[in-house]
């Protein structure tokens, strides 16, 4: 064959151009569909001069708009989106089953179908439940159908074609894996399947200024069920994780392309749904009558908001070999330093000693402003004396054992303050507050002296 003439194999199905013949086409899946065709260097020039130039957009010309988002006023779920749905945008809620994505979705369409004008609606597809199923639900959670619409139904095709026609404010998809299109061969909940369906929903949200919320499944690796490889295709990602000791839902935001990451939202699962926790910074410390050696109470931030958390550590003897270091919620790497900056820059010994370190209420944490309380938490149990459940402690702690500042530290205080605590425990910074008590502290040994 000459240099000018080659061969490309051309897909029947979606006209994808592949080098080298296969059984199966690598864009869309479908199989027995490549076709060969010749063509010589000539016919791909003119090939290239035939196709529709891209439109360049200069951006001064265009006119910037405030996004007008979508309140659901649900305010866990809107803190988490930025301060709510933005039109023409693609979230995905993803999560194990049983978690309460279906529920939270019924939930944002019974509110958001409360708000908007009597000639808009609310489209609900539902692929998991017949319409009876549905109202049922609906029902026992004692939610309302104004301005809702429900098509049970799992082919995109007769979706989008369902969805052109009634022109709706807001569209909820549970769940992506249950759609599928008759333009693959593959069955639904395949990947190509759940890809081919969520970029199908894109270019309807994209075109139309329709916002669209999609549940989707996962897996114990977060891998099978597809979530994991729709995440760069959608716009926002939402999670949803079971807080296992206790009966709460934690909302938080993988990928937000309108707004932080860093925010949490917290619900409680109840009998009629989700319910917001009016007050998470006092959920996860334990209301105890005897004072338990080894218990400090500390602060964290999720995105603007601070919690309240408690640390409790446990030391004891070490019987044979090694010490042994365990933790529950808190990083087993640093518990390592900590105990090693107590032993080295303290009189504390701790080279005979096991310590076990556990984050009441299974939250799993990363902020270093816990450091001074978990050394607390350790001289405490050591020493069996008792800190106060009315003392807060925050501040970072180094290899010098000198105590770090820790960021946002007026915010942790004013939540402390709110919740009626008297005395904090920080480092050595210009902090005013009217009602805590303020114990500044320069290095891990003067914090633990009293310890």
């Amino acid at each position: 064959m000459s240099a000018g003439i080659s061969n490309i194999y051309v897909c029947t199905n979606c006209d994808a151009q592949l080098s080298k013949w296969s059984g199966r086409c690598l864009e869309c899946g479908a199989w027995g569909t490549l076709v060969q065709q010749t063509i010589t260097s000539k016919e791909k020039e003119e090939r290239k001069l035939d196709i529709e130039p891209a439109v360049a957009v200069d951006l001064s010309s265009i006119e910037s708009l405030k996004l007008d988002r979508i309140k659901t006023n649900i305010s866990e779920f809107d803190r988490v989106m930025g301060g709510g749905i933005v039109p023409g945008s693609v979230i995905l809620i993803a999560g194990e089953p049983g978690i309460g994505k279906s529920t939270i979705l019924a939930q944002i369409a019974q509110k958001v179908s409360e708000q908007i004008k009597k000639n808009q609606n609310i489209i609900y597809i539902s692929g998991e439940e017949s319409a009876v199923q549905f109202k049922d639900r609906f029902d026992r959670l004692n939610y309302k159908y104004a301005n809702l619409k429900l098509i049970c139904e799992t082919n995109v095709e007769k979706i989008l074609s369902a969805v052109n026609k009634e022109k709706p404010s807001l569209i909820l998809v549970d769940s992506i894996q249950t759609i599928y299109s008759a333009n693959l061969p593959s069955e639904a909940g395949s990947i190509n399947q759940i890809r081919y369906a969520t970029i199908k929903f894109l270019e309807y949200a994209k075109k139309n200024n329709v916002a669209t919320i999609l549940v989707g499944h996962i897996t114990k690796d977060g891998q099978v069920a597809g979530p994991k490889s729709l995440e760069h295709i959608v716009d926002t990602v939402l999670y949803l994780e079971s807080e296992k000791s206790q009966n709460y839902r934690l909302l938080r935001a993988t990928k937000n392309r309108f707004g932080s990451v860093n925010e949490l939202g917290i619900f409680e699962m109840t009998g009629v749904g989700l319910k917001e926790i009016l007050n998470p910074g006092a959920i996860f410390i334990e209301e105890q009558t005897a004072k338990i050696p080894g218990s400090v109470i500390s602060c964290i931030m999720e995105g603007t908001r601070p919690f309240l958390l408690e640390v409790q550590a446990l030391t004891s003897k070490t019987i044979f070999g090694y010490p042994q270091r365990k933790a529950s919620g808190f990083d087993l790497n640093r518990l390592q330093v900590l105990a090693t900056v107590l032993s080295k820059r303290t009189k504390i010994n701790l080279t005979n000693q096991d310590i076990i370190l556990n984050i009441v209420g299974g939250m799993r944490i990363s902020d270093p402003a816990v450091d001074l309380a978990v050394c607390l938490a350790i001289t405490s149990s050591l020493n069996n004396k008792i800190v106060d459940r009315q003392t807060i402690v925050l501040g970072e702690v180094g290899l010098g054992g000198e105590v770090r500042a820790v960021t946002k530290l007026k915010d942790r205080l004013a939540e402390a303050e709110k919740l009626g605590f008297k005395t904090a425990i920080v480092p050595n910074l210009d902090v005013k507050t009217s009602k805590l008590k303020i114990v500044k502290v320069k290095s891990v040994g003067e914090a633990v002296a009293n310890f």
